[in-house]
């Protein structure tokens, strides 16, 4: 109810203005229209299960979009990726993923691309991009479709017409955005940000090299006591501690279940492991996985752990953040608030599966949450929207997050268009699991691993077994490529050699 309250209140604020701006507008700079959607479709199975919330992946399928849009004229296409987790985005227990949650996904997508189409031809970039908001979040309202749901259908076509907006005007997502060539004006989509630009939020040029947070899964294997008959046996490393000798990692993402003994016991162990590490210490932040029904229930259990005088220290040295602990049907009670007010030394605490529209950061903040996740999935220019709310109520006192998260993202496409985003918002470390949980690009066929090695070279690289795998050098990712393209990638893939989608 809090949520459908939220997202109502946004949409009727988008209409009140809408008719303001297009009165007022000045002369288009540009017209913007999409012409056709296509979706293909290739089939992933992790090296062995990932396990987060109350889901195990191992395969998932992997959805390929493919737009073609006019810009000032000329047409171009531009193209985005998904892979379709199970069980992130409704996290309902008693339904099926290939027989209801799959179809679900695949009918909000495809409203999505036929509200964007059905659009036709609008002055900006920025006018095509609130109309469709508005249309498809007022269906999603309708069908009482949940907000990260219907948000995934909106994002992957918003990220593949930015892609061929982006082509026509032949610069990077980094510079249109930098530059406001697609003319949104922030205040139109939250009152508060009225005379500050999207200029004014980006930092003037992206950085080179960003840093991997390696995730640290419910079942992954933490030393090689743990490792079981199921390592894989793809020349890659398996266990957590493999993974930071091999990359040089600094920064974790540790899942927790809400079982409070059993994450004792497993934190316990993973602080015992980095104490004994060389080098520099690691940071790291908790993803609490929506397991707790209140506040006061995750300060319950966070007592219970920090009654460890070995996590106490490790908290106290290494801790960022505390990712989403409450129950998305709960985390924006006025309860929470009220919890949290009395609850001074918490933890900083951030949103993710909370943050589904564009009105929920500003409650959250209220309630007394630290900030929120970007995640490409939500929206591109969302996370432009919350970067410029976190930094404008942020004080050296009380300073607020916006964190970079990932769904298993993988090349050759989301993951890159993911990393193009984090370094335009200029954002220091990335959660990456998708390097982790899947063997490289070798899920692909060769045309597109060789384009990949060809055209992100800083990026891929050809590991031993025969796939391009990721570069990670002393914890890091190198952009430089990222960062010339387009949106993340250089050349458009071979659509053709893909398997068609038609739902």
């Amino acid at each position: 109810m809090l949520r459908a309250n939220t997202r109502q209140l946004t949409i009727a604020f988008l209409r009140v203005l809408w008719p303001i701006r297009n009165k007022l507008a000045d002369e288009p700079t540009v017209l913007f229209q999409i012409n056709a959607i296509q979706f293909y479709r290739v089939d992933t199975r992790t090296r062995f299960p990932f396990r987060f919330g109350i889901s195990s992946m191992t395969s998932a399928p992997h959805l390929f979009v493919r737009v073609t849009a006019s810009c000032a004229g000329k047409e171009n296409h531009g193209q985005s990726a998904e892979g379709l987790t199970p069980k992130w985005f409704t996290k309902n227990p008693q339904t099926s993923f290939v027989e209801e949650d799959l179809p679900e996904m695949l009918r909000v997508i495809r409203q999505a691309a036929d509200a964007a189409i059905d659009i036709g031809s609008c002055r900006s970039f920025s006018r095509w991009w609130l109309e469709l908001y508005e249309r498809h979040t007022a269906w999603a309202e309708t069908q009482e479709t949940p907000g990260l749901l219907a948000g995934l259908g909106f994002s992957l076509v918003e990220r593949a017409a930015l892609d061929a907006f982006c082509r026509t005007k032949n610069r990077s997502i980094g510079a249109v955005l930098r530059s406001n060539a697609i003319e949104l004006q922030l205040g139109e989509l939250r009152r508060s940000l009225q005379g500050i630009s999207i200029t004014d939020v980006l930092p003037p040029s992206p950085p080179a090299h960003i840093c991997v947070r390696h995730t640290v899964g419910l079942g992954d294997a933490i030393t090689a006591a743990d490792a079981t008959g199921q390592r894989p046996d793809d020349g890659l490393p398996y266990t957590l501690e493999e993974n930071i000798r091999h990359y040089g990692l600094r920064y974790l993402k540790i899942k927790i279940s809400g079982e409070t003994a059993r994450d004792l016991a497993r934190l316990e162990i993973i602080a015992e492991l980095l104490g004994s590490l060389p080098g520099p210490s690691i940071q790291f932040t908790l993803d609490g996985n929506e397991s707790y029904a209140s506040a006061a229930e995750f300060r319950s259990a966070w007592q219970q752990l920090l009654d460890s005088p070995r996590l106490r220290s490790f908290f106290e040295q290494s801790l960022l953040f505390v990712e989403q602990p409450i129950h998305r049907d709960q985390a924006l009670a006025e309860q929470v608030g009220d919890e949290l007010r009395q609850w001074p030394d918490a933890p900083p605490l951030i949103i993710d599966e909370s943050d589904c529209d564009l009105g929920t950061l500003p409650r959250a903040l209220k309630l007394g949450y630290r900030g929120t996740s970007h995640k490409n999935c939500k929206g591109i220019l969302k996370g432009v929207l919350a970067k410029a709310t976190i930094e404008q109520h942020s004080t050296p006192s009380r300073p607020l997050i916006l964190s970079a998260e990932d769904l298993g993202n993988i090349g050759p496409i989301a993951l890159l268009q993911d990393l193009a985003i984090v370094a335009t918002l200029g954002l220091v470390h990335v959660e990456r699991n998708g390097h982790h949980y899947f063997a490289g690009l070798s899920m692909f066929e060769d045309a597109i691993q060789r384009q990949m090695l060809r055209d992100h070279s800083d990026l891929y690289q050809l590991h031993d077994r025969g796939y391009p795998k990721l570069t990670i050098d002393h914890g890091q990712l190198r952009l430089d490529s990222i960062n010339r393209a387009a949106f993340g990638t250089h050349t458009l893939i071979d659509f053709d050699s893909l398997p068609r989608w038609e739902f």
